[in-house]
């Protein structure tokens, strides 16, 4: 749940900004750089539900009035913990933006995930190539 963490694993992640101090509490914003198809743009998240570590969601705001929501849950297992990720994406203009960002990135948005939750996994299980994506940086 740390903001910094995201760097390591969310492959559209370019870098993270402002962040507040202290532990995560309902209210907690943070800024992250993203790209998708080599297009940066910003997102201002808040954090709306926690039941740390187990559970947060997140809501944010990027340009155009586009919005998202993620939400993440660890639910202990026998023989270890099982995580769950969730990312929905609201394009701005209603339908005819949907359509348009359909159009734009196709099924992008799922590969990122899918190969974001593919580095977590090597992070988690310490392999040795779990190691920044190639386009993350540090915001300033």
């Amino acid at each position: 749940m740390d903001p910094r963490a995201t760097l390591r694993w969310v492959t559209i992640v370019r870098g993270v900004g402002d962040f507040d101090d202290g532990p995560l509490v309902p209210g907690f914003q943070m800024e992250q750089t993203l790209a998708l198809r080599g297009v940066p743009f910003h997102v201002h998240w808040t954090l709306v539900e926690v039941e740390a570590p187990f559970f947060a969601r997140w809501e944010g705001r990027g340009p155009a009035r586009s919005r998202a929501v993620i939400e993440d849950r660890l639910t202990p297992r026998v023989g270890g913990t099982r995580f769950e990720y969730s990312n929905s994406f609201r394009a701005p203009f209603g339908p005819l933006g949907s359509v348009a960002s359909r159009a734009a990135v196709g099924g992008i948005p799922e590969k990122e995930a899918l190969a974001s939750l593919r580095q977590l996994k090597a992070i988690l299980e310490g392999e040795p190539k779990a190691q920044p994506h190639p386009g993350a940086r540090p915001s300033p």
